[in-house]
């Protein structure tokens, strides 16, 4: 009865562990999407001060697809 009980404790902390090295591995993560997102965000920043008017252009390129219902149309 004891190896039994043994076994569930290791199972118990191998599972707990885990959990505890993806949290660290999910904020890791987290982390580097906001720097991504800064950096992004400074582009579209960026681009509008230039002149650039993403928002026209994503809906140009709707409208282009909406039409289209294959795959190998669109690429």
């Amino acid at each position: 009865m004891v190896k039994t009980e043994d076994n569930k404790t290791e199972r118990i902390g191998f599972h707990k562990g885990s959990l505890a090295t993806l949290t660290k591995e999910r904020e890791e993560m987290m982390r580097i999407l906001q720097i991504v997102e800064q950096l992004m965000q400074m582009h579209i920043k960026e681009l509008k001060n230039l002149g650039v008017d993403l928002v026209a252009q994503a809906k140009s390129e709707v409208k282009k697809l909406k039409g289209k219902k294959d795959l190998g149309e669109v690429l």
